[in-house]
């Protein structure tokens, strides 16, 4: 089962006076963990490099930021797959101290910096989620936002024409005795609209 992070986690090592700052964080994807390398390289300007890697389905990528090809993000997008971890990136700053680490040093020293911060995350499993829709009367409103809320799912959008329309999300494994409950106290009268399924 693929995990993400509940908050994120940092670390830090020096090696031969070089320091590596370790983060590891729930990023969703490839325009939003630039946004974060951005973020680090403007809270950082004096450090030598900021590596990352993003484990994202399609969007996943590695960067070594001009350190030796290979030695920074692939590393650390190993450790990030080895957790099992999906939708995380580990990002790691470098601060030269001025004694080259030679291209081992460089993957140990990543690789580390990041597994250790992971070993203060607090992983939280991915549950796949269904998305449902359904309209409904007026009438049974209350009765169906009952039901949302007994099952703990998650309201995304609630349309008001000549019925109401709802979208929400739960747990996959909760949704058919969810729908099975609707559609017997809707009485006939509540209408499921096609819905997906995602991660």
């Amino acid at each position: 089962m693929p995990f993400s992070l509940a908050c994120p986690a940092h670390h830090e090592l020096v090696i031969k006076k070089s320091r590596f700052i370790a983060c590891v964080e729930s990023i969703a994807g490839r325009d939003e963990a630039q946004a974060r390398v951005a973020q680090l390289k403007a809270e950082h300007p004096d450090a030598a490099h900021v590596c990352w890697a993003l484990l994202a389905g399609g969007q996943s990528a590695a960067n070594d930021d001009g350190e030796p090809g290979g030695t920074a993000g692939r590393p650390m997008l190993e450790v990030l797959r080895h957790q099992d971890l999906q939708g995380v990136m580990a990002s790691v700053v470098r601060y030269f101290g001025g004694v080259k680490l030679g291209a081992g040093g460089l993957v140990r020293a990543y690789t580390d910096a990041v597994a250790q911060a992971l070993l203060t995350a607090e992983k939280i499993p991915l549950i796949k989620q269904a998305q449902l829709a359904c309209s409904f009367p007026y009438a049974l409103e209350g009765l169906v936002r009952r039901e949302l809320e007994l099952a703990q799912a998650q309201l995304l959008e609630v349309t008001h024409g000549n019925v109401v329309t709802l979208r929400f999300a739960l747990p996959d494994t909760l949704a058919a005795a969810l729908m099975a409950r609707l559609s017997e106290s809707g009485r006939g009268q509540l209408v499921w609209l096609d819905g997906d399924t995602s991660d």
